[in-house]
């Protein structure tokens, strides 16, 4: 099977391709857009706003599968990344038949009517979550697609984005301030990449939503990561309600129907926890 990951300099995307690598039946290419942390053969540059550059790379390679993780809530332009490269990437795989996984997120909604399910409305309340929204709507557009709703992406190998800048800027003795009243499914990125495989070889089409069994607030996860981390000093951090916050404060996720359909148990954080090898903090 050829598979192609775009973002593969992402946080899912470097656990996505060592782990694919290890599949032998799988013949596997990357893009990422500037720097390649992975350094693999594999990897190509790409922008995705480049539409060309896009089909070019999809026409040459000609995948079964697409795993598009591109769509970063981070930095500038965000909105034209997330629409334009997801609207170039539908047609590229359009253009070789490719199955396409498409990543996108729980923000989608304003998180006033949770859990959710596959068939609620979306409900964007930032700018983030409304173009995530509308790349749903381009990719539903084609036949052979599964978007995936997922949650806060953690590992306990890598530090993950969110607590490398918690941890900066405690050692930094710089304030920062934990939401008790933000809710979600943080999600191990090792069930987020199997259950991309399982989906690549699967015949389901639509919305599913993909995250971890356990769902609390952001600064519960937060302290559980920092903890895991060893990061003692916290005497900047605060612990409170976020006041007229733009992101939504309950995104919780029905799973029953990804716990039906896939074998990847979809574990929360503390079992995730319990189950790995504890590590030596800084």
């Amino acid at each position: 099977m050829r598979i192609l990951i775009t973002g593969g300099s992402s946080y899912l995307g470097q656990h996505l391709v060592p782990l694919i690598l290890k599949q032998a039946a799988v013949d596997l290419r990357y893009s990422y857009f500037q720097h390649d942390p992975l350094e693999r053969s594999q990897g190509r540059r790409l922008d995705m706003l480049d539409k060309a550059a896009v089909r070019q790379l999809v026409m040459e390679y000609s995948p079964k599968v697409i795993i598009h993780t591109v769509g970063s809530n981070r930095g500038s332009g965000i909105d034209a990344i997330i629409r334009q490269g997801t609207s170039h990437i539908v047609a590229a795989a359009a253009a070789v038949n490719a199955r396409l996984i498409h990543i996108s997120t729980d923000v989608v909604f304003n998180g006033l009517d949770a859990p959710y399910e596959e068939g609620d409305e979306p409900t964007p309340v930032n700018e983030y979550g409304r173009a995530k929204a509308a790349a749903e709507l381009i990719v539903a557009n084609y036949a052979d697609h599964v978007i995936i709703r997922t949650s806060l992406i953690y590992g306990l190998r890598q530090m993950d984005h969110g607590t490398r800048w918690m941890s900066e800027a405690l050692r930094a003795k710089q304030p920062v301030t934990l939401f008790s009243n933000q809710r979600r499914n943080p999600i191990w990125v090792e069930t987020l990449c199997q259950a991309c495989l399982e989906l690549a070889d699967s015949s389901y089409t639509g919305l599913l939503h993909v995250a971890g069994g356990q769902t609390m607030s952001r600064a519960d996860f937060a302290l559980r990561m920092l903890d895991w981390w060893g990061i003692k000093e916290r005497s900047t951090l605060t612990v409170g309600p976020s006041v007229g916050s733009h992101w939504p404060l309950d995104c919780e996720l029905n799973l029953g129907r990804a716990g039906n359909l896939l074998s990847t148990p979809l574990l929360g954080v503390d079992e995730v926890i319990q189950l790995s090898s504890p590590i030596s903090g800084g």
